[in-house]
């Protein structure tokens, strides 16, 4: 059989054949001719979906209540977990709670999480609240705290030091809840709580509602 008959009686399959060896032909050809590749340059933390100057955040429960508000310079919101990057905030976190002042404070940065349920704040950190009804103005000197502004509990493995009028409270990690006004300091605990003076010593305040007083290691805060 010659070759032609041979390419006359197949010639489906044959021009099959030839188009692939044609296709990977030119394949290999574009590999060989075209440039290689650029190889990206860049280096450093993801990219910022968008950035803020000088802004203000709300954050509100599932109940419509503020859980905490926040004013800082910057703020970047990463593209890969939709995180907020946020440089020297100062943040409030209010009781939600007649006649109870909110707790204000600032530190070095912060984080948020893409849903607002966690907050971490970095560096140092420092928070206090006023006086109110007899519960004396409060303070609170800490670093490296991680939040959960909805429910109001914040922890800290890190030294805490804390002061309530004449009273202080010194230790090393701490775990507290500010709707209940629990306050645990885990480890080096020590404490000054000099007598409070005689109610007729003592200039009359109205009471409030749910006003405690703070106790060294497990306890309540007031």
């Amino acid at each position: 059989m010659s070759l032609r008959s041979y390419l006359r009686d197949r010639g489906i399959p044959v021009a099959i054949v030839l188009v692939g060896l044609a296709t990977g032909g030119a394949q290999m050809l574009y590999w060989w001719l075209a440039p290689a590749p650029k190889v990206s340059d860049f280096v450093g933390p993801p990219r910022s979906g968008y950035t803020l100057t000088n802004f203000r955040l709300w954050s509100y429960g599932v109940d419509g209540l503020p859980s905490f508000s926040m004013v800082a310079p910057h703020l970047e919101r990463r593209e890969n977990d939709e995180s907020l990057y946020i440089n020297t905030p100062k943040f409030e976190l209010p009781s939600n709670q007649a006649g109870v002042p909110p707790w204000l404070g600032d530190s070095l940065y912060a984080w948020v999480d893409k849903s607002g349920t966690l907050l971490k704040l970095q560096g140092p950190v420092y928070m206090h609240r006023a006086a109110f009804g007899d519960t004396d103005a409060a303070e609170m000197h800490t670093s490296e705290v991680t939040a959960w502004p909805k429910e109001n509990r914040m922890v800290t493995d890190a030294p805490a030091h804390m002061t309530q009028g004449a009273r202080t409270l010194n230790g090393v990690g701490m775990r507290a809840n500010l709707n209940t006004n629990h306050l645990e300091l885990l480890d080096e605990v020590t404490g000054s709580f000099p007598p409070r003076p005689k109610k007729s010593q003592a200039a009359p305040r109205a009471a409030v509602p749910g006003a405690a007083h703070p106790a060294a290691g497990a306890g309540q805060a007031g």
